[in-house]
């Protein structure tokens, strides 16, 4: 096993180093030709960089560049300038606090909900109609109706951060529940186990794995969906980040928020993966 680990950590360092290398060899500056030539000397003739302002506009950076702008982000990441000068840390925050706020509230709602339809037939029956109906719809077609109805920017953003995560936990619930061995549940009845006591101690244990694989999707979707809402509400998050650099013609932000957003993402993940082995029962 440590053997397969150590073998699949030399390949990942690998395909890494091979990515650099790609990255180096396509933002190699390309040879100039006599036009581009005849109008760098003409910028600096008018006190102008052309080089450089043309870098800034179309330029994608080098790993080293990259590098060092990642240092300089990472070495202070909660300054705050202004409304649109915000270090990459207090960006982050803002997000995680949306997701964490609606994440609770469809925790709260899908896992009761899906606990009572799991063990009811004739409530998933009943129910399961509104349900297929609202799954797929795109979270961010919820974001108009949340603006106009609730008239707050943040608050619409956790309402679609809500909605996006309580299908995944709340159909999960329910085919746990409903997946519930019978031999447990019938040696339940025999010792005349109450109702609520079979619910946390026979029903919750054997099911626990199931939700928690459902919270784990919920939490993928929120963090996807947070960025996008982000981008559309303005003033905060990540997602307003990545905007507003690219609105400041910065890619090498925009690819260092990209990167960042990537590794939040990794961590909730390896939480909750975390979570699901702690409580999943091996024979």
């Amino acid at each position: 096993m440590k053997s397969l680990r150590f073998r699949a950590a030399l390949l990942s360092v690998g395909v890494l180093l091979v990515l650099l290398l790609v990255w180096q060899i396509a933002t190699l500056p390309a040879p100039k030709s006599a036009a581009m030539a005849m109008s760098e000397e003409y910028a600096v003739l008018m006190g102008k960089s052309a080089s450089s302002e043309q870098r800034k506009i179309t330029g994608f950076p080098t790993p080293m560049q990259f590098s060092s702008l990642a240092l300089k982000q990472l070495s202070d990441p909660f300054y705050n300038r202004g409304p649109n000068e915000k270090g990459i840390g207090i960006q982050l925050a803002y997000s995680l606090g949306r997701v964490a706020i609606g994440y609770l509230i469809a925790l709260l709602v899908a896992v009761p909900i899906g606990f009572m339809i799991g063990m009811s037939p004739l409530l998933y029956r009943t129910l399961d109609p509104f349900i297929q109906v609202l799954k797929p719809i795109s979270p961010l077609a919820w974001m108009p109706i949340a603006l106009y109805t609730i008239k707050d920017s943040s608050i619409s953003a956790i309402f679609v951060i809500f909605i996006c995560s309580v299908w995944p936990m709340l159909i999960n619930t329910a085919f746990g529940v409903a997946a519930v061995r019978k031999d447990w549940l019938n040696v339940a009845r025999t010792l005349e186990v109450s109702s609520l006591r079979k619910a946390f101690l026979v029903v919750l244990p054997a099911a626990a794995p199931t939700i928690i694989t459902g919270m784990r999707i919920s939490m993928g979707i929120a963090w996807l969906v947070i960025v996008a809402a982000e981008m559309l509400i303005g003033g905060t998050g990540i997602g307003y980040f990545v905007w507003n650099e690219w609105n400041n013609l910065s890619l090498s932000n925009v690819i260092f928020a990209v990167l960042m957003i990537g590794v939040m993402g990794m961590l909730l993940d390896l939480f909750f993966a975390a979570l699901q082995r702690k409580v999943t029962y091996v024979e």
